[in-house]
This record gives structure tokens, sequence and C-alpha cells, in this order.
């Protein structure tokens, strides 16, 4: 309903004032606090009953109907047995669940694919008058090979039949997968994109019959290519709405490699004259120009020091023995710690010099371990004390061995089929590869008495926290009841862990290393379990160049696990007239041991990296293998994606089902700032679910500090939108989900102009370390004015930003009570125009 101006107004009491006399709309009361089990399951976004699902598989409309398939575990929690799940709505909102639409067996399983309507029953599986739904998916076969297959449906998608001469597309590959399929009219014929994932490339084949496939071209490698290329998309879109002026866009799932560091959708715009894919950007750049101070273009390293041997006595050329091709380098030489191999450590550092400019641009490549400011420089010695368990024996002694993944007694080290495991210390450790990550069980101690400060322990192996449902962790576990506990870091390295036992002393506990998970990383590596007075810090294994500022490192680079180096910066605003050195560090010995740096410059901006120049759909954690609806009515472009990352879908504290699909999005192609871009918003019928009239405001001056929109404001699910004028404050926005300490900050940077989510208070967050953390997005303001959509819901945020080309979409798991919605300002104030707060009810509900 419309709602007049008021009068401006700018102080904290006129605006609590306001809210307490009602003088906004009314809404509902805070709904009750869910079951402990379901407290996280999204109101407004599709989750499946129970179990794993992942990808959206099959986006296409018929007859009404909207549906959506998934990457679907029909017997757990866990990835595996990979299916396709299926939903059906009616308005993209209010979903379905169906009965599983394409089960694996023992011959496959069903991978990403896509789905289409069979309109001229090019195939012959269904007649013109009575189409065929077919779907073309992936098959992943037990030896590793990935092919593409059909499957068809004759009643709407309710039951499937394989076609019987699976596979239709075959090159023999063990990375080819994902097929996105359409029909092409200008050639009459089937267009598919598929990936081939490991080369960062995507195919173009065509076909008549969706049978038999001709090749027609290839993309790639470009833009982001730190991981694999998964779940291709590739349409056409009017520009600005203009039906005579078309652009192609390409949309690469990249996996690890996104902006974020994990998985992320880029997307490239160009033309297709239905053979080859032409991008606009031809990936091209020059970094600011700027002072050079080192560019290693010398026989040495002049006044530059190093230690160690990893760097050699100067400067490198080309590859080092042993080592693949370098791409990246900026003239003739540049620094590369790969001397001897990984297995060499060492330092390069630069003598000191007076901060005196804003930014210090360089290359970077090698070896992704970054600095950690806890651990220690140089090899400790083992602490001293109560020896627990050291593992060098031929059986496990008074430990009690179940299952199968620990075997009769410890390892000699790295076990068949695993990747070299360093770090232990002497001969023996418990490593739970035993026959490979298939194999589960748990080594027990017998019970001892707490009875000194510490318990210090090596730990490798993969990141499956105890609290998942197939955790790799090592417990102390006391009266029965975990209290502490820890997990490797998807890394074969052991290092050093400590607990503080200073609250249980005299206790008695038990230590249980258990691995039930089979997945990826389904496996734990410890040693050196040792009750002490003295905390064991975990060693530096980092491979980094750093910015050193009066001896503290305050800034750190890292290479991407690539041997191709990147521009990278260091910004120094902050560091002014302060004394400074730069140092190129390799402490590490095992995979990717290395770092190669080069050109380091002085500039006024920034260099941008490879990702950074990539153009992302979304900038959050939580937006992968996002794909479009084929056949949508009048035309419009749908996506959809899996609100997960890889780095730790498999750990979320959810059961009993795992993960959610994004909301459905209206896809535009729009010219903003000068230059086309991609934007998003949610679909118009999300706003069936708002419930009761809107909390309405306008014209608020927000102080230096964070305020209440009191109860009304408050709720597990809500749609935002709201308009901010830059006035003096360096941040400002929104605080949702607030309450007992918990917040998930959506801001605004007025200095960086970027829009971020910030969820390191916003709930259970130690599930995993690259859950926590602060997501950026650029956005430049209109008129002075920041506009943000936020659509909440009980584990997720999905805000947009200006006109939907801003998107940040991440996971957030608050207590239940959690509800409360809040303004604030830093560092100045700030003025929000208006705001607009509906309250979300369940599409279950509806």
């Amino acid at each position: 309903m419309p709602v007049s101006r008021r009068t401006r107004r700018s102080s904290l009491a006129v605006l609590a004032t306001a809210l307490c006399l009602g003088l906004t709309a009314g809404s509902p009361a805070v709904a009750n606090t869910a079951p402990a089990q379901e407290q996280y399951r999204p109101l407004v976004h599709y989750t499946p009953a129970q179990n794993w699902m992942n990808d959206p598989n099959g986006l296409v409309y018929y007859k009404g109907e909207y549906h959506l398939f998934y990457q679907y575990n029909p017997e757990g929690n866990s990835w595996g047995n990979m299916s396709w799940g299926h939903a059906v709505s009616t308005d993209l909102v209010h979903w379905q669940e169906l009965p599983l639409a394409i089960p694996h067996d023992g011959n496959e399983m069903a991978f990403s694919g896509s789905a289409v309507i069979d309109v001229d029953n090019t195939t012959g599986f269904g007649t013109r008058e009575d189409p065929a739904m077919v779907a073309v998916y992936t098959s992943a076969y037990p030896d590793g090979k990935q092919a593409q297959s059909l499957a068809y449906s004759t009643d709407r998608g309710r039951t499937w039949t394989k076609y019987a001469a699976n596979p239709v597309l075959d090159i023999g590959s063990h990375a080819f997968r994902d097929p996105k399929v359409q029909w092409y009219a200008p050639t009459q014929s089937w267009l598919m994109t598929v990936s081939m994932a490991d080369e960062h490339k995507v195919e173009f084949y065509s076909s008549k019959d969706l049978k038999s496939w001709d090749h027609l071209s290839e993309f790639g490698p470009a833009g982001a290519v730190g991981g694999a290329w998964e779940c291709p998309d590739f349409f056409p879109m009017a520009v600005d709405g203009n039906p005579d002026h078309v652009k192609w866009v390409l949309a690469v799932n990249i996996n690890p490699g996104g902006i974020t560091g994990g998985s992320g959708v880029q997307y490239f715009l160009g033309d297709f004259d239905g053979i080859t894919f032409t991008p606009d950007d031809n990936g091209s750049y020059t970094p600011p120009s700027g002072t050079v101070v080192q560019d290693f273009e010398q026989p040495d390293y002049g006044n530059w020091t190093t230690t160690g041997t990893a760097f050699g006595t100067g400067p490198a050329n080309g590859s080092l023995p042993g080592q693949s091709a370098i791409t990246g380098i900026e003239g003739v030489g540049y620094t590369n710690s790969f001397h001897g191999g990984d297995s060499s450590t060492g330092t390069v550092t630069s003598p000191l010099f007076t901060v005196d400019s804003d930014y210090l641009n360089f290359k970077v490549g090698g070896g992704n371990h970054p600095h950690n400011p806890n651990a220690v420089l140089d090899q400790q010695p083992t602490p001293t004390g109560t020896v627990l368990a050291d593992f060098e024996g031929d059986t496990y002694g008074n430990w009690t061995a179940t299952g199968t993944a620990f075997g009769t007694g410890p390892a000699q080290g790295t076990l068949q089929g695993q990747q070299e495991v360093s770090g232990h210390v002497g001969h023996g450790l418990a490593n739970s590869f035993l026959q490979g990550d298939a194999t589960t069980g748990e080594l027990t101690s017998p019970t001892f008495t707490i009875d000194k400060k510490y318990l210090d322990f090596l730990i490798g192996g993969g990141t499956h926290p105890a609290t998942s449902d197939a955790p790799t962790a090592i417990e102390l576990v006391v009266d029965g009841k975990t209290v502490r506990s820890a997990t490797g870091s998807n890394n074969e390295h052991l290092d050093w862990a400590s607990w503080d036992l200073s609250d249980l002393q005299g206790r008695t506990a038990q230590i249980k290393i258990v691995d039930q998970n089979t997945g990826g990383w389904g496996h734990l590596n410890v040693d050196q379990i040792i009750l002490s007075d003295t905390q064991a810090k975990p060693q530096s294994t980092e491979t980094s160049v750093n910015l050193v500022v009066d001896g503290q490192i305050v800034q750190s680079v890292t290479g991407s696990d690539s041997e191709s180096l990147d521009w990278a910066s260091f910004d120094l605003r902050a560091y002014q007239g302060m004394q400074a050195r730069i140092q190129v560090t390799d402490l590490n010995t095992g995979g990717w041991g290395h770092i190669m740096a080069d050109q380091f410059t002085t500039a006024v901006r920034p260099a941008l990296s490879t990702v950074q120049r990539a153009h992302w759909v979304d900038f959050g954690k939580d937006f992968y293998a996002a794909v479009t609806y084929n056949d949508a009515p009048r035309g419009e472009r749908t996506m959809i994606g899996w609100m997960s990352d890889w780095q730790y879908a498999g750990n979320t504290p959810t059961t009993p089902w795992r993960s959610a699909q994004s909301l459905p999005r209206t896809l535009q192609l729009r010219t903003i700032d000068g230059r086309l871009q991609l934007t998003q918003q949610p679909v118009r019928s999300l706003n069936s679910l708002r419930e009761g009239p809107a909390v309405v405001l306008h014209d608020v001056t927000v102080p230096n500090r964070t305020i209440d929109l009191a109860r009304r404001g408050a709720g597990q699910a809500l749609d935002i939108d709201a308009t901010f004028s830059l006035a003096d404050a360096r941040k400002f926005g929104l605080k949702v989900r607030t309450g007992g300490g918990q917040e998930t900050v959506i801001g605004y940077d007025a200095d960086s102009r970027q829009l971020y989510v910030d969820r390191t208070k916003s709930g259970a967050v130690d599930f995993d370390p690259n859950f926590p953390g602060v997501h950026t997005a650029p956005i430049e303001p209109q008129n002075g004015k920041v506009h943000i959509r936020v659509v909440v819901d009980a584990s997720s945020v999905e805000v947009f930003g200006g006109q939907g080309q801003s998107v940040i979409t991440d996971q957030i798991f608050p207590d239940s009570s959690s509800q409360g919605v809040q303004l604030f300002a830093e560092g100045g104030t700030a003025r929000l125009d208006s705001l607009k707060l509906w309250h979300l009810g369940s599409y279950r509900n509806h």
C-alpha cells in the first residue's frame, strides 16, 4: 500500500518512538523456535525432506510445471550414490518433492546434466503430440570414466527410462561432464555445451537427434582457471531489453578458484555464430604504472638477502629442473624457491624501505600455503611430558581399534595410494588411509587422569569435524562426552595442535581417533599424543609473499597451486612513513612447497589478479553449479544455484538433510557504469510468501552505532528492500539474525566502494575453518545512493546490490532465537532513505 512521505527525522529517539508507537505497519510475531534438528531448515529455499543434495540439474519448464532435478544421494546425508532427485513447482517458489527420477546403479552414477522437451520427436522416444522429456546426463563409471548419456520420460517427468544404447558421447575422458543441451533454431539442431573439467575448457557439439554428436569448437582456458571447470551454461540475452541486440552468456562454474577461494561461477560475454563462441574480453591486462623496486632481471639478488637453499644464489630464468613450464614471468628473471625441488626451504628478503606509496603490486605463483600468525618459524622440539601414544610399536598396545581403517598396528609413514605423508616423528603414526578413504574405524586409548595443562599432538588428514555426520577427528572424551576435538586440514602433513586442559584437571578421560568418513579426505593422521605443561604450536609451512612492518607480518599473499604467476597487491595506505620489508618465504617441504615472485612495483592503484578481473555471477561463498531453465515462459532466463561450497559442504550442521538450492533468479543483461553486466533479482513470485503488511521506514539518520528495528522487524525469514544515501559514515547497512551475540552484517564500505557480508559471528561457524569470513562485491553508488535487497532465511542470506549486478550468497547457521534486525553506521552517520521489510512464510504452508 502507498505510504506518505514523512518529515525527515534524524535522531535515534525519534526512530525508536516511531517504531514503538506503531507508525510503521504491523507484522507477525517472532516465529516459535524450531526443533533442534530442523532449526536450519529453510522456509523459502528448496530442500529435500532428507539426505544429501548438490547441483541443480535438468531445469526445464513443461505443461505448467517448472522441473527442478538435482544431484541427490538417496541413501545418506553425505555425497555419494549420485542420482537425480526431483521436485516441481508452478511458480518457482512452492515446491513439491517427487520420487527419485534417475537412480544410480551398479554400472554408473548419474552426474549433472540438463533436460529438454523433444517437441519434434527427433529421438523417437515420444510423439509430436506427446513429446518426450529427455535428460542428457553424465554417466560416471566405476573406472572413473565420464561420458554423456540419455534418459527419457513420456509422463511429464514422473518415470524415466535409460536409453539402451548409452552412452551417446564418449571421448574416453575421466573429466568430461555436465552437458547443457538446448535447441538451436538457426541450424535446426541440438547444441551441447559440455565441460573438459581439468583442461579449463568447454566443448560445443551439435546433433540432429540427441544420439549422434558432432564436435563444433572449444573455448578456454580463459578467465579464472584455478580449479576444475564444471556445469557450463550457454544462452543468448537481449542487451538492455533490445531483442535486436543480443549477446551470448557463457557461465562456467569453477572449483576451487572462485572469487572467495572455493567454489564459484564466472561468466563470459560474447558472440556465437553457430559454431564458435568469441568472447568480448580477450583477457589482456595492463597493470597500473609505477616504480619498479625489484624485477629480478640481474644475475644476483643485489641488496636482497637469502636464507636456506630454496631460492638459490640468484633469480631463475625459466623453469628449474623437475618443474613444469612457468608462465606469467615479466621479462626474463624472477625468484623461484624450487631449487632442489619442493623439499628445500628458505627466504629472500628486501632491505628496509620507508613506505611512501599507496600500493605495492607484484606477481606471485606457486604453492597455496598461507601464512599462519600462530605458527612458529623454527623447528621446535617434541614437548616433554606423559606420552599417551607415539605409535612406534608393531601394535597399538593397550589402545583399542575397531573397524578396518587403522589396521592392526601403526602405519610406517605413507600408505598405498596415499599422497606423501610428512611431519610425523619417528617411523610410526596412526593413519586411517588403510585401503583408501572408503574404510572407517576408531582407535581408543585406555582411560587416564588429566594432570597437566595441555594435551599436545600431531595431526593431519581430512577436515571433517566431530560434529559432522561423518567425522575424521581426534576427540577428548570426559564422562562419556566429547569436550575437545580437532581435525586435519585436508593435507597429509602432520602439524602440532594443542588443547588447554586447565578446566579439566583431575578428571578421567580417553582419546578417540575417529574416521567415519568414506569420501574425499576421509582419513586422519595422528602422532605423538602427549600430556604436557608446554603448549605445542604449529610450525609454519607457508609459501608466501609477506609485507613486514616494524617486524610484524601485516599482509600476506600465496600462490594458487599453479606454475603461473599472477598479479597481487599490498595496500600500503595504513603504513605511510613506516619502515617495511618484503619477504618471500618458503617453509614448506610437501606438495606445491615452493613460491615464485616477480616485478615488485609501487603504484597509486592496485593491480588486479585474474580472479579479480573475472566476471562473477555471485561474490558469496555459497552459489555454485548454477544453471538456467530451458523453455521458460515468455523467454525468461531463470537461474538456480546450489547453495553451498565444496570447501565445507560435507560439514554443514544440518540433519536429516544437507544443502538447499538458491532462490530462482531472473537474469537480465544491462549496461551499468558504462559496461555490460549480468543482473539478478529473485523471481517475482517470491512476493507470494510475504505475510502481513510491511514494516516501513523513511528518511532516517543512522548515527555512529547500531540501533534495533524493535520486535516488529524481527524474524527468521525476511525480504528487506533498503536504500541508503552516502553521508560521512565509512560503513553502514543492516545486521540480521541478531541476538545472543550473533549477527550477520550486510554492509557497504564507502571507502572501497564494496558491498559486503560478514558472517564471522553469524552462529555456528566452527565446523570448518573455511566457513567464517567477510565476502565483498564491488558496487558504485548511483546518484550518491546504494540500493540493497536482502532475502533472509533460516540458514542463508542472499544480497542483491544496485540493480542486481553485485550479488552475495552466504549460508548462516544462527540460533533459532536470533531473529533481530538492526541498522548500523561506523565512522560517522548514514542516511536511510527508505526501507521496507516483509516477513516471509514457509512455501510448505502456502
